[in-house]
């Protein structure tokens, strides 16, 4: 089972393979011609330090690098059209916050629009926290589209882990850990290309990350200050993955005030822990008020009502799965007994879950060339040389900071590589960490350690113009195998635009075929469903759609026949059972220009 995700993380994608290739390659040239291009490389990294020298303007620079490196990338990944429930739900509560409002009334006709990860009562919102709302709000409030708040997460979290790799290393490695970081995520992940990604919750890891270091070496308040935020917004993103990172954290603050370095009791109290302590209590009187407002109580999130009305599924594998609840919707119930047959299947496979979630955060964070150094550094030296590298203070601290939370993080049943947010600039700092110790491996006396970090880093920079080259190979309709982004939903988007067109309201009720896959779901709605240009509802029924349809009279009504590969969408019949002439919609097809 091993090796089978080793060769799959190896070759099995075509992306992977190519670069495991380059690798191979470059660790060869290295060993063969340790000294080729040192001049040359000698001046680029004398060039590089200098840029790094000055540490605010490093994080600046990354930033905007990474913001203006999303915007360049616009005509070969264009703003994306919302695909997974996942983006649904946060764009749900971007437009909830946009308006003004914590939350939003439940719609008499809620029971038509029931949906995946949305609650419609005892209020309708968004069944996650609000961190990725709050900044898709932004967007789509200051510039009109929530995409651009997604976009500013990408720079702030690219600055944040600047400064954060600054607590822990050389400057000028820091502003390279952070390059990668913009390459591989903002550019070339779905975290720039959808609006369920992780920068918001890596932000919020970073700024704990690099607060933590820079307390021990010298407590301030406005320090102290920042871990609260960053605490804060890791809870309100990634709250159980936050809270396993909040005890390594607190652990490692406690070894630092009963260590050897401590600092007076009133030092400690003063500059760091009342700090950090009035900060989160803000935090947990303003999500209790979240929850008030959301739910009814203070102490019960929208995600807990949302696994208590739908869900018997369970979150651990040792969980009894739940008694199956009522469904007013035959696809609802359907797609949730599947992940009953999906916790059961895990639970029989433990060993395969674990091996699973540990193939997609190595292949999503760090890829062949990343791996590499980690891996060589064991090879070139053995264990003991490893153990000398685990003997670094740093390394041992990151170690607490990466292994308890990952532990923490293999528990759950389910697993997507953003849930690892909140790590993320600790994952490259122990990678960062590891290509400085590879790099001063000499091998019959000549630095082959060293130009296997420069050969390392030249695989990346031909992986990201090969990429780019295929994104704009892709954008003039040949295949491409590496685009990161998700499958999109073509025909919802497609209709959505079309019907747009129409002068007034339209109501489309959707109608489920065979063929109908749960994962491109139709039926999700603004905020504010009343004044939505279109509104999308489940069809329940001849009488059921008409009191539907009498309730919103004023608009247009369309019946839509969800499928995979294609949707058909006619008017609605009438009382008296007559039918216009049906007209096909879809990523080939366009509504009927003439209005009834």
């Amino acid at each position: 089972m091993t090796l089978r995700y080793i060769l799959q993380f190896l070759g099995a994608q075509r992306s992977n393979g190519v670069e495991a290739l380059l690798v191979l390659a470059a660790v060869g040239l290295a060993l063969a011609l340790p000294e080729v291009g040192s001049k040359w490389f000698e001046k680029i990294e004398q060039r590089f330090s200098r840029l790094a020298r000055i540490r605010w303007r490093s994080a600046l620079l990354i930033g905007l690098l990474a913001l203006g490196g999303r915007a360049a990338l616009l005509p070969l990944l264009p703003i994306p059209q919302p695909v997974v429930h996942d983006e649904f739900s946060y764009l749900l509560a971007a437009g909830t916050f946009a308006h003004g409002r914590i939350t939003n009334p439940t719609h008499p006709m809620w029971v038509h629009f029931e949906s995946y990860d949305i609650i419609q009562k005892p209020t309708y919102m968004s069944k996650y926290p609000p961190a990725q709302g709050l900044i898709l709000a932004a967007g789509r409030v200051v510039a009109g589209n929530p995409f651009w708040g997604l976009w500013l997460s990408l720079g702030l979290m690219c600055g944040a882990i600047c400064w954060m790799l600054q607590a822990w290393m050389p400057a000028g490695w820091a502003l390279l850990g952070a390059g990668l970081v913009t390459y591989r995520l903002a550019f070339l992940s779905y975290w720039g290309d959808s609006y369920w990604g992780g920068a918001v919750a890596a932000t919020g890891g970073a700024l704990v990350l690099g607060a933590l270091p820079r307390l021990m070496r010298r407590p301030r308040v406005r320090i102290a200050l920042l871990m609260g935020v960053g605490l804060a917004i890791v809870a309100n993103s990634r709250p159980y993955e936050g809270a396993w990172l909040g005890l390594a954290v607190a652990l490692a603050l406690l070894a630092w005030v009963w260590g050897k370095n401590r600092p007076s009791l009133g030092v400690a109290v003063g500059q760091v822990i009342l700090p950090l302590l009035l900060v989160l209590l803000a935090t947990g009187c303003l999500m209790a008020y979240y929850f008030w407002r959301a739910t009814g109580s203070p102490f019960r999130s929208p995600y807990r009502v949302y696994m208590q009305t739908y869900l018997p599924a369970t979150i651990f594998p040792w969980q009894p799965v739940g008694r199956m609840p009522e469904f007013h919707h035959e696809e609802l119930r359907n797609n949730y007994l599947g992940w009953v047959d999906y916790i059961e299947s895990a639970r029989s496979h433990p060993g395969q879950l674990v091996m699973g979630k540990a193939y997609s955060l190595l292949d999503f964070f760090l890829g062949p060339t990343l791996v590499a150094p980690v891996l060589l550094l064991l090879l070139v030296g053995g264990w003991g040389y490893f153990r000398s590298f685990v003997k670094s203070r740093k390394a041992r601290l990151l170690l607490l900071l990466c292994g308890l939370p990952l532990l923490g993080m293999a528990l759950p049943i389910y697993f997507n590589p953003h849930y690892v947010a909140p790590l993320t600039g600790a994952l490259y700092a122990m990678v960062l960490l590891a290509m400085r110790h590879l790099r001063l491996w000499r091998w019959r006396g000549q630095p082959v350690g060293r130009q296997m970090v420069r050969g390392f880093l030249c695989v990346i920079v031909a992986m990201f113009l090969g990429r780019t080259v295929v994104h704009s190979l892709y954008a003039h309709g040949f295949a491409f195998p590496w685009r990161p982004a998700i499958n999109e939903n073509v025909g919802r988007s497609r209709i959505l635009e079309q019907l747009g067109r129409y002068p007034g309201g339209q109501l489309v009720v959707v109608r489920d075929c065979p063929t109908y896959s749960a994962d491109l779901d139709w039926v999700y709605n603004d905020a504010d469903i009343g004044a939505a240009k279109v509104v999308w509802a489940r069809d329940m029924g001849f009488q059921a759609n008409e009191e539907l349809i009498r309730y919103f009279q004023d608009r247009r009504a369309w019946l839509l026949e969800a499928c995979d590969s294609s949707a058909k969408l006619l008017p609605y019949p009438t009382m008296d059972g007559n039918e216009e002439p049906s007209a096909r919609v879809g990523p080939l097809y366009d509504p009927p220009k003439t209005k009834r």
